[in-house]
Protein backbone atom coordinates (compact mmCIF):
# COMPACT_ATOMS: atom_id res chain seq x y z
CA UNK A 1 0.00 0.00 0.00
CA UNK A 2 1.04 3.52 -0.95
CA UNK A 3 1.59 6.44 1.31
CA UNK A 4 3.02 9.56 1.28
CA UNK A 5 5.23 11.18 3.88
CA UNK A 6 4.84 14.73 4.94
CA UNK A 7 6.66 17.20 7.35
CA UNK A 8 5.31 18.30 10.39
CA UNK A 9 6.78 21.29 12.49
CA UNK A 10 9.73 20.21 10.61
CA UNK A 11 9.99 16.66 11.46
CA UNK A 12 8.85 13.55 8.66
CA UNK A 13 4.97 12.66 9.81
CA UNK A 14 4.92 8.80 10.14
CA UNK A 15 2.86 6.95 7.62
CA UNK A 16 -0.54 6.89 10.07
CA UNK A 17 0.01 10.43 10.84
CA UNK A 18 0.32 11.34 6.90
CA UNK A 19 -2.42 9.04 6.18
CA UNK A 20 -4.71 10.90 8.90
CA UNK A 21 -3.56 14.07 7.64
CA UNK A 22 -4.27 13.22 3.86
CA UNK A 23 -8.00 12.00 5.03
CA UNK A 24 -8.24 14.64 6.64
CA UNK A 25 -7.79 17.17 3.76
CA UNK A 26 -10.24 15.08 1.23
CA UNK A 27 -12.99 15.51 3.65
CA UNK A 28 -12.88 18.92 4.09
CA UNK A 29 -12.51 18.81 0.36
CA UNK A 30 -15.46 16.86 -0.44
CA UNK A 31 -17.36 19.05 2.42
CA UNK A 32 -16.45 22.53 0.83
CA UNK A 33 -16.44 21.69 -2.83
CA UNK A 34 -19.31 18.93 -3.04
CA UNK A 35 -18.75 15.61 -4.62
CA UNK A 36 -15.07 15.23 -6.38
CA UNK A 37 -13.39 12.14 -8.81
CA UNK A 38 -10.53 10.76 -7.73
CA UNK A 39 -8.94 12.76 -10.48
CA UNK A 40 -10.30 15.92 -9.27
CA UNK A 41 -9.14 15.16 -5.57
CA UNK A 42 -5.64 14.21 -7.38
CA UNK A 43 -5.55 17.83 -8.39
CA UNK A 44 -6.71 19.62 -5.50
CA UNK A 45 -4.19 17.39 -2.63
CA UNK A 46 -1.59 17.13 -4.95
CA UNK A 47 -1.37 13.49 -3.83
CA UNK A 48 -0.50 10.19 -6.58
CA UNK A 49 -2.82 8.14 -7.52
CA UNK A 50 -2.12 5.20 -5.95
CA UNK A 51 -2.41 7.43 -2.45
CA UNK A 52 -5.48 8.72 -3.41
CA UNK A 53 -6.77 5.32 -4.27
CA UNK A 54 -6.03 3.88 -0.82
CA UNK A 55 -7.44 6.98 0.65
CA UNK A 56 -10.46 6.64 -1.03
CA UNK A 57 -11.17 3.26 -0.03
CA UNK A 58 -10.27 4.08 3.54
CA UNK A 59 -13.20 6.78 3.72
CA UNK A 60 -15.48 4.16 2.41
CA UNK A 61 -14.82 1.82 5.06
CA UNK A 62 -15.50 4.71 7.71
CA UNK A 63 -18.78 5.12 6.02
CA UNK A 64 -18.15 9.14 5.96
CA UNK A 65 -17.94 8.74 2.25
CA UNK A 66 -19.61 6.72 -1.10
CA UNK A 67 -19.87 6.50 -4.57
CA UNK A 68 -22.42 9.41 -5.44
CA UNK A 69 -22.60 8.61 -9.24
CA UNK A 70 -20.34 8.84 -12.24
CA UNK A 71 -18.73 11.45 -14.89
CA UNK A 72 -17.26 11.82 -18.40
CA UNK A 73 -20.27 10.14 -20.30
CA UNK A 74 -19.71 12.31 -22.43
CA UNK A 75 -16.22 10.85 -23.37
CA UNK A 76 -14.82 7.53 -24.44
CA UNK A 77 -13.75 5.46 -21.84
CA UNK A 78 -14.90 4.42 -18.36
CA UNK A 79 -16.63 6.86 -16.02
CA UNK A 80 -15.39 8.20 -13.38
CA UNK A 81 -16.31 7.37 -10.08
CA UNK A 82 -17.98 10.47 -8.06
CA UNK A 83 -17.23 10.31 -4.43
CA UNK A 84 -19.19 12.43 -1.84
CA UNK A 85 -19.90 12.63 1.90
CA UNK A 86 -22.69 10.36 3.36
CA UNK A 87 -25.04 13.13 5.01
CA UNK A 88 -27.08 11.03 6.86
CA UNK A 89 -23.85 9.45 8.59
CA UNK A 90 -24.22 11.91 11.62
CA UNK A 91 -26.55 14.56 12.72
CA UNK A 92 -26.55 17.32 15.15
CA UNK A 93 -29.01 19.86 16.57
CA UNK A 94 -30.09 23.16 17.44
CA UNK A 95 -31.85 24.18 20.08
CA UNK A 96 -32.89 28.39 19.99
CA UNK A 97 -33.59 28.97 23.95
CA UNK A 98 -36.20 32.27 25.00
CA UNK A 99 -38.16 32.99 28.26
CA UNK A 100 -41.14 32.13 26.38
CA UNK A 101 -40.37 29.30 23.61
CA UNK A 102 -37.98 26.77 22.27
CA UNK A 103 -37.24 26.08 18.87
CA UNK A 104 -35.47 23.00 17.67
CA UNK A 105 -33.35 21.98 14.04
CA UNK A 106 -31.77 19.27 13.13
CA UNK A 107 -29.29 18.99 10.54
CA UNK A 108 -27.34 16.11 8.82
CA UNK A 109 -23.67 16.53 8.48
CA UNK A 110 -23.74 18.75 5.65
CA UNK A 111 -25.76 21.16 7.18
CA UNK A 112 -28.81 20.45 5.69
CA UNK A 113 -31.56 20.82 7.58
CA UNK A 114 -33.55 17.72 7.78
CA UNK A 115 -36.40 18.23 10.81
CA UNK A 116 -37.52 21.23 13.36
CA UNK A 117 -40.11 21.37 15.78
CA UNK A 118 -41.08 24.17 18.15
CA UNK A 119 -42.43 24.65 21.75
CA UNK A 120 -44.23 27.66 23.14
CA UNK A 121 -43.24 27.74 26.83
CA UNK A 122 -46.19 29.63 29.68
CA UNK A 123 -44.06 31.34 32.13
CA UNK A 124 -46.29 29.80 34.87
CA UNK A 125 -45.20 26.20 34.19
CA UNK A 126 -43.59 23.83 36.26
CA UNK A 127 -39.08 24.28 35.45
CA UNK A 128 -39.33 20.32 35.93
CA UNK A 129 -42.18 20.33 33.22
CA UNK A 130 -40.52 22.47 30.81
CA UNK A 131 -37.28 20.82 31.00
CA UNK A 132 -38.93 17.31 30.43
CA UNK A 133 -40.83 18.67 27.06
CA UNK A 134 -37.95 20.20 25.93
CA UNK A 135 -35.66 17.07 25.88
CA UNK A 136 -39.13 15.40 24.36
CA UNK A 137 -39.03 17.88 21.72
CA UNK A 138 -35.23 17.90 20.84
CA UNK A 139 -35.93 13.61 20.91
CA UNK A 140 -38.77 13.79 18.47
CA UNK A 141 -37.05 16.31 15.99
CA UNK A 142 -33.93 13.82 15.63
CA UNK A 143 -36.85 10.90 15.32
CA UNK A 144 -38.27 12.81 12.09
CA UNK A 145 -34.48 13.46 10.92
CA UNK A 146 -34.09 9.41 10.97
CA UNK A 147 -31.13 10.05 13.41
CA UNK A 148 -30.10 7.06 15.59
CA UNK A 149 -28.48 9.49 17.48
CA UNK A 150 -26.98 13.25 17.66
CA UNK A 151 -23.78 14.29 17.40
CA UNK A 152 -23.64 17.32 19.23
CA UNK A 153 -26.42 19.53 20.21
CA UNK A 154 -25.61 23.76 20.26
CA UNK A 155 -27.71 25.92 22.01
CA UNK A 156 -28.38 29.58 22.13
CA UNK A 157 -30.09 31.47 25.03
CA UNK A 158 -29.47 34.98 26.61
CA UNK A 159 -27.02 35.65 29.51
CA UNK A 160 -23.28 34.88 30.13
CA UNK A 161 -21.63 31.84 29.36
CA UNK A 162 -18.33 31.37 31.53
CA UNK A 163 -16.34 30.65 28.71
CA UNK A 164 -14.41 28.15 31.45
CA UNK A 165 -16.47 25.64 32.67
CA UNK A 166 -19.25 26.30 29.26
CA UNK A 167 -22.32 27.06 32.21
CA UNK A 168 -24.95 29.38 32.01
CA UNK A 169 -23.53 31.88 34.49
CA UNK A 170 -25.90 34.70 34.91
CA UNK A 171 -27.57 36.62 37.54
CA UNK A 172 -31.39 36.65 37.87
CA UNK A 173 -33.60 37.84 35.62
CA UNK A 174 -34.02 34.15 33.39
CA UNK A 175 -36.07 31.19 34.20
CA UNK A 176 -34.31 28.69 36.42
CA UNK A 177 -35.42 26.12 33.59
CA UNK A 178 -32.31 27.90 31.39
CA UNK A 179 -30.19 26.55 33.52
CA UNK A 180 -30.87 22.65 34.12
CA UNK A 181 -31.46 22.58 30.22
CA UNK A 182 -27.97 21.35 29.04
CA UNK A 183 -27.42 19.45 31.80
CA UNK A 184 -30.84 17.61 30.65
CA UNK A 185 -29.99 17.49 27.00
CA UNK A 186 -26.84 16.17 27.71
CA UNK A 187 -28.13 13.13 29.79
CA UNK A 188 -31.12 12.70 27.88
CA UNK A 189 -29.70 12.50 24.35
CA UNK A 190 -26.27 11.51 25.46
CA UNK A 191 -24.79 13.73 23.22
CA UNK A 192 -22.41 16.57 24.22
CA UNK A 193 -23.74 19.83 24.32
CA UNK A 194 -22.16 23.27 23.42
CA UNK A 195 -24.21 26.24 25.02
CA UNK A 196 -23.44 29.89 23.61
CA UNK A 197 -24.72 33.18 23.71
CA UNK A 198 -27.54 33.84 21.45
CA UNK A 199 -25.99 37.10 20.18
CA UNK A 200 -22.91 35.35 19.49
CA UNK A 201 -24.74 32.83 17.34
CA UNK A 202 -26.18 35.42 15.61
CA UNK A 203 -22.87 36.77 14.82
CA UNK A 204 -21.76 33.12 13.64
CA UNK A 205 -24.52 33.12 11.28
CA UNK A 206 -24.06 36.34 9.90
CA UNK A 207 -20.46 35.32 8.97
CA UNK A 208 -21.32 32.14 7.42
CA UNK A 209 -24.65 32.85 5.79
CA UNK A 210 -25.27 36.50 5.80
CA UNK A 211 -24.12 40.17 6.00
CA UNK A 212 -20.09 39.63 6.57
CA UNK A 213 -18.79 36.39 4.68
CA UNK A 214 -16.17 39.02 3.76
CA UNK A 215 -15.47 40.13 7.10
CA UNK A 216 -12.56 38.63 9.33
CA UNK A 217 -12.98 41.15 11.74
CA UNK A 218 -16.61 42.69 12.57
CA UNK A 219 -19.28 43.62 15.42
CA UNK A 220 -22.65 42.65 15.35
CA UNK A 221 -25.30 44.78 17.46
CA UNK A 222 -27.74 43.21 19.13
CA UNK A 223 -31.16 45.82 19.15
CA UNK A 224 -34.05 44.00 20.02
CA UNK A 225 -35.97 44.14 23.68
CA UNK A 226 -32.55 43.30 25.20
CA UNK A 227 -29.10 44.83 24.33
CA UNK A 228 -25.96 43.24 23.30
CA UNK A 229 -23.32 42.78 20.78
CA UNK A 230 -20.88 39.72 19.49
CA UNK A 231 -17.35 40.42 18.98
CA UNK A 232 -15.52 38.63 15.96
CA UNK A 233 -11.38 39.22 15.44
CA UNK A 234 -9.46 37.73 12.72
CA UNK A 235 -12.44 34.93 12.65
CA UNK A 236 -12.32 34.16 16.25
CA UNK A 237 -15.71 34.75 18.85
CA UNK A 238 -14.23 36.62 21.84
CA UNK A 239 -15.97 35.82 24.87
CA UNK A 240 -14.11 37.60 27.28
CA UNK A 241 -12.76 36.61 30.91
CA UNK A 242 -16.49 35.48 32.39
CA UNK A 243 -18.29 35.77 28.78
CA UNK A 244 -19.50 39.41 29.07
CA UNK A 245 -17.81 40.75 26.10
CA UNK A 246 -20.72 42.59 24.26
CA UNK A 247 -22.56 43.63 27.37
CA UNK A 248 -23.30 46.93 25.79
CA UNK A 249 -26.40 47.67 27.42
CA UNK A 250 -24.22 48.71 30.53
CA UNK A 251 -22.14 51.07 27.91
CA UNK A 252 -22.61 54.30 29.76
CA UNK A 253 -23.51 56.89 27.14
CA UNK A 254 -24.82 61.01 26.85
CA UNK A 255 -28.29 61.25 26.41
CA UNK A 256 -29.25 59.21 29.09
CA UNK A 257 -31.14 60.17 32.41
CA UNK A 258 -28.60 58.36 34.50
CA UNK A 259 -25.99 55.82 34.81
CA UNK A 260 -26.49 52.14 35.07
CA UNK A 261 -25.44 49.74 37.95
CA UNK A 262 -23.84 46.66 38.58
CA UNK A 263 -27.51 44.80 38.81
CA UNK A 264 -29.50 47.06 35.67
CA UNK A 265 -29.01 48.27 32.45
CA UNK A 266 -31.52 51.22 33.05
CA UNK A 267 -29.12 54.44 32.40
CA UNK A 268 -26.94 52.80 29.96
CA UNK A 269 -26.92 52.46 26.14
CA UNK A 270 -30.02 50.35 26.77
CA UNK A 271 -31.85 52.82 27.57
CA UNK A 272 -31.60 54.79 24.51
CA UNK A 273 -32.03 51.71 21.60
CA UNK A 274 -33.94 49.26 23.55
CA UNK A 275 -37.60 48.31 21.28
CA UNK A 276 -39.18 50.04 24.58
CA UNK A 277 -36.62 53.20 23.84
CA UNK A 278 -37.04 52.66 20.34
CA UNK A 279 -41.00 53.01 21.01
CA UNK A 280 -41.00 55.56 23.09
CA UNK A 281 -38.75 57.80 20.45
CA UNK A 282 -41.36 57.01 17.78
CA UNK A 283 -44.03 58.57 19.92
CA UNK A 284 -42.27 61.42 20.61
CA UNK A 285 -41.80 61.73 16.71
CA UNK A 286 -46.04 61.51 16.45
CA UNK A 287 -45.50 57.28 14.58
CA UNK A 288 -47.22 54.66 16.52
CA UNK A 289 -47.90 51.15 15.60
CA UNK A 290 -49.69 48.27 16.59
CA UNK A 291 -48.68 45.97 19.27
CA UNK A 292 -49.32 42.99 18.14
CA UNK A 293 -46.99 43.16 15.20
CA UNK A 294 -44.23 40.80 14.13
CA UNK A 295 -42.20 39.11 17.56
CA UNK A 296 -38.57 39.54 16.60
CA UNK A 297 -35.45 37.76 16.76
CA UNK A 298 -34.60 38.24 20.60
CA UNK A 299 -37.63 40.20 21.46
CA UNK A 300 -39.39 38.96 24.18
CA UNK A 301 -42.74 40.37 22.95
CA UNK A 302 -44.98 42.36 20.31
CA UNK A 303 -42.25 43.13 18.55
CA UNK A 304 -44.19 46.94 18.17
CA UNK A 305 -40.09 48.44 17.85
CA UNK A 306 -39.78 46.27 14.85
CA UNK A 307 -43.57 47.35 13.34
CA UNK A 308 -43.20 51.05 14.24
CA UNK A 309 -39.96 51.14 11.93
CA UNK A 310 -41.66 49.82 8.92
CA UNK A 311 -44.31 52.46 9.45
CA UNK A 312 -41.52 55.11 9.68
CA UNK A 313 -39.88 53.60 6.49
CA UNK A 314 -43.04 54.85 4.75
CA UNK A 315 -44.23 57.68 6.69
CA UNK A 316 -42.12 60.70 4.72
CA UNK A 317 -40.65 63.47 6.29
CA UNK A 318 -41.58 62.51 9.80
CA UNK A 319 -40.65 58.74 9.63
CA UNK A 320 -36.99 60.29 7.96
CA UNK A 321 -36.83 62.79 11.27
CA UNK A 322 -37.41 59.29 13.63
CA UNK A 323 -35.23 57.10 11.19
CA UNK A 324 -32.27 59.83 12.14
CA UNK A 325 -32.74 60.54 15.34
CA UNK A 326 -32.52 56.80 16.55
CA UNK A 327 -29.55 56.44 13.76
CA UNK A 328 -28.01 59.15 15.95
CA UNK A 329 -28.60 56.79 18.98
CA UNK A 330 -27.43 53.43 17.81
CA UNK A 331 -24.27 55.52 16.42
CA UNK A 332 -23.28 55.86 20.30
CA UNK A 333 -22.95 52.66 20.93
CA UNK A 334 -20.93 51.81 17.60
CA UNK A 335 -18.45 54.62 18.00
CA UNK A 336 -17.69 53.56 21.41
CA UNK A 337 -17.01 49.79 20.21
CA UNK A 338 -14.94 51.24 17.75
CA UNK A 339 -12.66 53.52 19.98
CA UNK A 340 -11.56 50.42 21.33
CA UNK A 341 -11.60 47.67 19.03
CA UNK A 342 -11.53 48.91 15.62
CA UNK A 343 -13.65 46.39 14.02
CA UNK A 344 -14.09 47.80 10.72
CA UNK A 345 -17.87 46.90 10.07
CA UNK A 346 -20.66 46.91 12.14
CA UNK A 347 -23.67 44.48 11.69
CA UNK A 348 -27.13 45.90 13.28
CA UNK A 349 -29.39 42.48 13.78
CA UNK A 350 -31.87 41.89 16.26
CA UNK A 351 -35.01 43.05 15.23
CA UNK A 352 -34.79 46.84 14.90
CA UNK A 353 -31.56 46.08 12.78
CA UNK A 354 -33.57 43.76 10.63
CA UNK A 355 -36.24 46.29 9.98
CA UNK A 356 -34.53 49.63 9.64
CA UNK A 357 -32.57 47.24 6.68
CA UNK A 358 -29.65 49.00 5.00
CA UNK A 359 -31.53 52.67 5.19
CA UNK A 360 -30.90 52.76 9.07
CA UNK A 361 -27.54 51.27 8.68
CA UNK A 362 -27.02 54.38 6.29
CA UNK A 363 -27.85 56.53 8.45
CA UNK A 364 -25.97 55.29 11.25
CA UNK A 365 -22.31 55.06 9.76
CA UNK A 366 -23.10 58.12 8.63
CA UNK A 367 -23.38 59.39 12.32
CA UNK A 368 -20.07 56.98 13.38
CA UNK A 369 -18.35 58.96 10.47
CA UNK A 370 -18.50 62.35 12.62
CA UNK A 371 -17.82 60.90 15.92
CA UNK A 372 -15.03 58.63 15.05
CA UNK A 373 -11.66 59.01 12.84
CA UNK A 374 -11.87 55.48 12.44
CA UNK A 375 -13.54 54.23 9.27
CA UNK A 376 -16.11 51.86 9.83
CA UNK A 377 -19.18 50.31 7.46
CA UNK A 378 -22.21 49.64 8.99
CA UNK A 379 -24.41 46.57 7.83
CA UNK A 380 -27.97 45.27 8.18
CA UNK A 381 -28.49 41.86 9.79
CA UNK A 382 -29.76 39.81 6.70
CA UNK A 383 -30.20 35.83 8.44
CA UNK A 384 -33.21 36.91 9.48
CA UNK A 385 -35.32 36.09 12.67
CA UNK A 386 -34.01 32.21 12.86
CA UNK A 387 -29.94 33.79 13.15
CA UNK A 388 -29.72 31.88 16.54
CA UNK A 389 -30.74 28.60 15.36
CA UNK A 390 -28.68 28.96 12.56
CA UNK A 391 -25.75 29.71 14.66
CA UNK A 392 -26.76 26.96 17.19
CA UNK A 393 -26.76 24.52 14.29
CA UNK A 394 -23.42 25.88 12.36
CA UNK A 395 -21.51 25.44 16.16
CA UNK A 396 -22.71 22.01 16.47
CA UNK A 397 -21.71 21.06 12.72
CA UNK A 398 -18.40 22.29 13.56
CA UNK A 399 -17.86 20.11 16.35
CA UNK A 400 -19.10 17.39 14.54
CA UNK A 401 -16.99 17.71 11.92
CA UNK A 402 -13.64 18.07 13.61
CA UNK A 403 -14.45 15.08 15.40
CA UNK A 404 -14.97 13.04 12.54
CA UNK A 405 -12.60 14.55 9.77
CA UNK A 406 -10.01 16.08 11.74
CA UNK A 407 -9.76 20.10 12.69
CA UNK A 408 -8.88 21.44 9.33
Amino acid sequence: MTSTSVSVAGRTASPSTARAINDRLALHLLKDQGPLTAGELKSLTGLSRPTIADLVERLRQTGLVAVVGESGAERRGPNARVYGIVADSAHVAGVDVRTDGVAVCVADLLGRTVAEESLPVAPDVDPAHTVAAVVALVERAAGRAGAARLHHIGIGMPGLIDPATGELNSPGGLPSWHRELATALHGGLAAPVLLENEVNLAAVAEQRLGAVRDRDTFVLLWLGHGIGAAVVLDRVLRRGASGGTGEIGFLPVPGTVGLPSATGCDGGFHSLVSSAAVCELAEEHGLEAAADGPRGEGAEGSGAAEAVIRVALEAGERGETFLDALAARIALGVAAICAVLDPGCAVLGGEVGRAGGEGLARRVEEHVARLSPLRTRVRAGVVGGGGVLRGAVLTALDATQNELFGAP
